[in-house]
């Protein structure tokens, strides 16, 4: 496993958020923001910075209410256009104002909104199986789980939930698979699983009646000058194959990457998506 230590910054409203910073590439070398998915934390990331980090430094931050950072005391601010923000004073204060970013889901949103508030600071873009529309299955699917149920007091009970919360997401995995899986989600307090993000980011989900949200294909037509990439499981509920298909023809520069056999989201350990995020970062190095 690639090198990393553990980092942390104040965001505008006081709450200290954590991030993993692998930097250990030669000097001046790409930065590379990574965030996660609704209730993700920087763990998702370990199997792409393996591949990446003796080429690029890499910052894999947990949102407020995820992994190691506080939660939010007010639930409404569990939003993106907050992330964001909370995004921008993490650049400040790494002293950054150029970057590439990998966003999965979530973070892909967030990747689309970065650029339309702030012009310019996105060199380069990995959007993970998200898009202007989102599929309202996988929606429902998400919030059949997000901050709901009884804990698992077992990492049995545990594997078992996470097995149940994704069916045909990844057909292929071995129980070993799932159990990897599963430690990605939760975190071991006195032998038992203890989950990693904050049950009240489900009161801003539930509030909002439409999750398939506004219209971002005028939001996402600004990454137009920004070389793209954007992967899609094969199996996603939530970016649909029209979606990608539209976004490719809409983008004059934009490798759009299906990756076999899998759902919500594809885990960027797949050698073709290296090969796609190599060629993107090669055009950098």
């Amino acid at each position: 496993m690639a090198d990393f230590t553990d980092e942390y910054f104040t965001n505008p409203d006081g709450l200290k958020q954590h991030y993993r910073d692998y930097n250990n590439a030669p000097d001046g070398a790409p930065a590379i923001l990574c965030m996660a998915g609704l209730t993700r934390n920087a763990k998702d990331f370990a199997y792409i910075a393996d591949h990446l980090a003796d080429r690029c430094r890499l910052i894999c931050v947990e949102q407020r209410g995820r992994g190691l950072s506080d939660w939010d005391p007010d639930p409404t601010r569990y939003a993106p256009v907050t992330y964001v923000s909370d995004m921008m004073t993490l650049l400040g204060h790494l002293g950054l104002d150029k970057i590439i970013t990998i966003g999965t889901s979530l973070g892909g949103l967030m990747t689309i909104m970065m650029n339309a508030m702030h012009p310019g600071v996105i060199n380069a873009a990995v959007i993970n199986d998200i898009g202007p529309e989102i599929d309202p299955a996988g929606i429902t699917r998400i919030k059949s789980y997000v901050g709901v149920g009884t804990p698992p007091t077992t990492w049995d009970e545990a594997v078992a939930a996470v097995k149940a919360a994704n069916p045909n997401v990844y057909p292929n995995f071995t129980h070993d698979d799932w159990v990897d899986f599963t430690h990605l989600l939760f975190v071991d307090e006195g032998g038992k699983p203890v989950v990693q993000y904050d049950p009240a980011l489900r009161k801003n989900f539930d509030s909002q009646d439409d999750q398939s949200a506004p219209d971002l294909w005028p939001i996402f037509g600004l990454m137009h000058s920004v070389p793209t990439v954007v992967l899609r499981g094969e199996l996603s509920d939530i970016l649909a194959a029209e979606t990608l298909e539209r976004m490719a023809r809409e983008h004059p520069d934009l490798n759009a990457v299906t990756v076999p056999e899998v759902g919500h989201v594809p885990l960027m350990k797949e050698a073709m998506v290296h090969e796609a995020i190599d060629a993107l970062i090669d055009r950098f190095l």
